[in-house]
């Protein structure tokens, strides 16, 4: 009995041991298993984007002085203070353009060969705009060279409220090398010529004159704006940064590239979105290569617009030129007359004078219309009027006659409240005067006149009521 007690015992053991041995096999292969997937896992492609090499302002000396270039500079604290931001403090924006510049920079090439310019100007496209064709500054610039409005119209850059040739890459570019070009002829330097293009050339003259005659840009450069003192520095930090970034560990994986693109002649009068519907393009591909038409769609003007296309569509759309054009005319045409008609009402020419503490959002709202239609009325690029400038606004006849209307009942309550002032007389108190009023004490005299006391003087005028 013992011994078939034993028997059972030594068989348990047995089929006990022959489970452990296949657990621990199974929790092995599953270790072996995780510690597989674990070894995949790293050697995975990983970049350390947080990691910023130092440096030192000698080694940023000496790959400056070998760079090769035709606009050479010499680094100092200010260039240095410029690069340290760059890679340093803002490596995110450094980034950005690093991703932008292969839209655009093949195109600045092209076109500062054409025009025997020095290849790194295209670097200052960075510093006025990010390389974004939109952009927008708060004084009115626009587009990747920051056109002021009468500046962009002395290159031909044609400007309204559909078109804003500002924001056309290849049109905005060709004008600003143009401009650099006239700059760097009048200043015989390309730092001087940088500087006007920022400020102005009247401010470069101004330095130069209080400097007592220096021409160079360190040798106006305090006497020169604020931004454009930090404006050169900039463009020569970003100038050794984008050829060095892989040295501060600006690693670009993806670049943005622009859409290979042809121009086509369509028309006028259609919106993109007819265009994409009967082409098969994608709408956000043409809002892309076509900034400067600001409303999606092709206004109709005396004069025919070329339009971008994606190059792979570009020999359907011309084999098939006269179905498409007579198309998108049919489809406008189908929507003019689906709007209901609107009875033309004659517009009234009103001119204005501004006055003291007058407005443009004040004076807009007194005539009934928007900042925006006096803006464009009186071709003003900004909110600012001075005294004494006539602005032409137009009003339908409703609007016209409200606004007589109320013009009307304006000097009506003004001659009104003209009639009930007094003037004080030699020996006048308010005592005296309120005793000649029916009905008006001292108390309301003092309320209706802001007085803080009983003092009056001769000649001085009263409301009475």
């Amino acid at each position: 009995m013992r011994e078939g007690f034993f028997c059972k015992i030594v068989g348990l053991i047995g089929v006990s041991g022959l489970f452990l041995q296949q657990a621990v096999a199974q929790d092995a292969s599953v270790l072996l298993a995780d510690r597989e997937d674990e070894t995949q896992e790293t050697v995975l492609p990983y970049y350390d984007y947080d990691h910023i090499p130092d440096f030192t302002y000698e080694e940023v000396e000496k790959r400056i002085s070998e760079m090769d270039t035709d606009m050479p500079f010499e680094l100092n604290e200010t260039i240095f203070a410029f690069i340290d931001y760059f890679t340093v403090r803002n490596r995110d924006y450094t980034r950005m353009v690093l991703a932008r510049q292969e839209m655009y920079f093949p195109m600045f090439d092209e076109v500062l060969s054409r025009h025997d310019m020095p290849e790194d100007i295209k670097y200052l496209a960075i510093i006025e705009s990010g390389l974004n064709p939109r952009a927008r500054s708060r004084v009115g610039a626009i587009g990747l060279w920051q056109f002021m409005p009468a500046t962009g119209k002395e290159y031909q850059l044609y400007i309204n409220s559909h078109v804003d040739d500002r924001m056309d890459p290849e049109k905005s570019t060709d004008a600003a090398i143009r401009y650099l070009k006239a700059l760097n002829r009048r200043f015989n330097s390309w730092e001087l010529a940088l500087a006007a293009y920022n400020c102005g050339p009247g401010n470069v003259n101004k330095a130069i004159r209080r400097s007592g005659g220096k021409r160079t840009f360190w040798g106006i450069y305090r006497y020169l704006p604020r931004e454009t003192r930090s404006y050169i520095p900039q463009f020569q930090a970003i100038m050794y940064v984008l050829r060095h970034a892989d040295k501060h560990n600006l690693i670009l994986e993806e670049p943005a590239y622009t859409v290979d693109h042809e121009k086509v002649t369509l028309g006028t009068g259609f919106t993109f979105e007819n265009l994409a519907k009967h082409t098969g393009l994608c709408l956000e591909d043409l809002e892309l290569l076509n900034p400067s038409l600001l409303r999606s769609e092709v206004p109709e003007f005396g004069k025919n617009i070329s339009l971008n296309v994606p190059r792979y569509q570009h020999a359907y759309i011309t084999e098939n030129m006269d179905w498409l054009v007579d198309s998108l005319e049919t489809t406008q045409q189908r929507y003019l007359a689906s709007l209901p008609e609107k009875e033309e009402k004659p517009l009234h020419n009103i001119t204005y004078r501004v006055r003291s503490g007058d407005v443009l959002g004040k004076i807009a709202q007194r005539y009934g219309v928007s900042v925006n239609q006096l803006k464009n009325w009186n071709n003003l690029y900004s909110n600012t009027i001075r005294i004494g400038q006539v602005l032409h606004i137009y009003q339908d006849s409703d609007t016209f006659e409200k606004s007589l209307a109320s013009s009307q009942q304006q000097n009506s309550d003004s001659d009104n409240s003209a009639g009930k002032m007094y003037t004080v007389q030699p020996g006048d108190s308010l005592w005296l005067i309120s005793r000649k009023l029916d009905g008006v004490t001292i108390d309301q005299l003092k309320k209706l006149n802001n007085l803080n006391n009983n003092q009056i003087k001769p000649g001085q005028k009263l409301k009475i009521g």
